[in-house]
């Protein structure tokens, strides 16, 4: 595999969600090209079956790798669960590829955690990707899983701020499963656009609990490979290009709150 520092990073999400890693990555790493693809005709991929969202991420996976992209960023836990090693063995040889998971189970590990919530989509709690990965590492460590599908679509649909998505998280966190934790996981790239109201319903009960939010976690480990292999672009860099599948108003607005700059926002319908 060529280290071309120049080439793209590519990343892909169901929806708004995979922003939140492009923009924490676009932080860290200014002089990096992005090219990102939304797959909204089909989020969320929560409710999908494994098979589908392979399928998903294997026409995405494509069309990233005929970018040239010199890495690729599964950003969409859901995705992550179930099709982190295919696509790995799609990209070999033409790039790496990260999920969005793995960087986080190694955060829990150094921090010690013993106590673990971990809210997600249905898929990505069904899958019990995080709770395997982190009993390998540590089979002491207590993980506790609450799937939250109301929050992407509340996110997705504009309403990730104000009174209506107080009372779902209120409603989820307040579950059983989500009691005397030490962390919580926000185990899908849309949640850190409520990660401030997460953090308040804590504070407003005065517990103790760390938020992680896996888009800051993944881009320093991105950001941390990407140094010791020689793929910074500390060069001019290209314009940020992104893809849907189907054009969505919320989409180009929230791209660009993210990114204060005009987007060209291009539909491309990858799939027939």
């Amino acid at each position: 595999m060529e280290n071309n520092a120049h080439a793209p990073i590519g990343l892909f999400d169901s929806g708004i969600g995979g922003l939140t890693v492009a923009n924490a990555l676009i932080k860290q790493l200014p002089n990096e090209s992005l090219i990102y693809f939304g797959d909204t005709a089909h989020l969320p991929y929560g409710d999908k079956s494994a098979d589908t969202i392979r399928y998903f991420t294997k026409t995405i996976g494509s069309f990233l790798l005929s970018k040239e992209c010199k890495i690729v960023v599964i950003a969409c836990n859901t995705a992550a669960s179930v099709a982190y090693e295919m696509l790995q063995k799609m990209a070999e040889g033409k790039a790496h590829v990260f999920s969005v998971i793995d960087p986080v189970v190694e955060e829990i590990i150094s921090k010690r955690y013993k106590k673990v919530g971990v809210i997600g989509t249905l898929g990505t709690v069904n899958s019990n990707a995080y709770p395997n990965k982190i009993k390998e590492k540590d089979a002491n460590v207590d993980v506790r899983q609450l799937a939250t599908p109301l929050l992407v679509p509340m996110i997705e649909s504009g309403f990730a701020h104000g009174q209506i998505s107080q009372l779902v998280i209120e409603e989820y966190l307040n579950s059983p499963e989500l009691q005397d934790i030490e962390t919580l996981i926000l185990a899908c790239t849309h949640y850190p656009l409520i990660k401030k109201e997460i953090e308040s319903y804590y504070t407003e009960r005065n517990k103790k609990v760390d938020v992680l939010a896996t888009n800051e976690i993944v881009a320093t480990h991105i950001k941390k490979f990407m140094i010791e292999h020689g793929l910074v672009n500390y060069e001019k860099k290209g314009k940020n290009a992104f893809y849907v599948s189907d054009y969505t108003e919320s989409f180009e607005k929230t791209t660009q709150l993210f990114y204060q700059e005009n987007i060209d926002l291009i539909q491309m319908p990858l799939f027939k």
